[in-house]
């Protein structure tokens, strides 16, 4: 296994272990499931090699999770309930309680804030773009516990730059979601594809490129 673990993890372990919910094999499978889950994706992962990164029988596992579906709900939900929420909005609490003066500055640090995040926890985003479109139930929790909390803060910020005359008259819902789909999109292909050694990919000019896209696309009509 890696010899550092990634923030959420270690977070979520250290959770578990104050509970005393998780025991030291129970640690170790947790670890070694999410590497597995997040190189090779669920349908490809088998838990004989789970079992094996962690150093345990394959018996273990199913003594602590009846299914290899419940080992991958044993890490995603409770993440989601437990640690991602307030995980996620304190890493991004500071850009929506900053008072930005223009949208494109607000965009700006939410990109790279968020870029971020996502580096130091790049296997729980792995397994979340991987497993989402999937399983009906993580879907629902993800949707329910994080996307609509995080909607309702970029909402308050989308609508102080509508009132300021800075985005064009649309519903803020609306103005999210394009901003949001050109923003999934530049951090998609640079997660899988322009952090990869050798790619063709200038990461000051497509993050601008994403900026002045949105900029040109929102701004009111002169």
């Amino acid at each position: 296994m890696t010899q550092s673990m990634e923030p959420w993890m270690e977070e979520l372990l250290n959770a578990s272990s104050s509970g005393d919910n998780m025991t030291e094999k129970q640690s170790r499978i947790f670890e070694a499931a999410i590497e597995v889950f997040a190189e090779k994706g669920y349908s490809a992962s088998s838990t004989s090699e789970i079992a094996q990164r962690a150093g345990v029988a394959e018996g273990t596992i199913f003594r602590h999770y009846k299914t290899k579906k419940d080992l991958l709900l044993s890490i995603v939900a409770p993440a989601m309930v437990k640690l991602m929420t307030p995980f996620v909005l304190r890493e991004f609490r500071s850009v929506l309680q900053t008072d930005f003066e223009t949208f494109d500055g607000f965009l700006r640090a939410m990109i790279e804030n968020r870029i971020e995040f996502l580096e130091k926890n790049q296997s729980l985003l792995r397994i979340l773009l991987q497993e989402l479109p999937f399983h009906e139930d993580l879907r629902e929790q993800f949707l329910k516990i994080i996307f609509t909390q995080v909607k309702e803060r970029i909402e308050k910020a989308i609508d102080r730059f509508k009132d300021k005359g800075q985005l064009i008259d649309l519903p803020t819902t609306t103005l999210m979601r394009l901003a949001a789909s050109a923003i999934g999109g530049y951090i998609f292909i640079r997660t899988f594809y322009g952090t990869r050694e050798g790619a063709d990919w200038d990461d000051a000019k497509e993050r601008q490129a994403t900026i002045d896209f949105i900029m040109k696309g929102l701004a009111p009509n002169p």
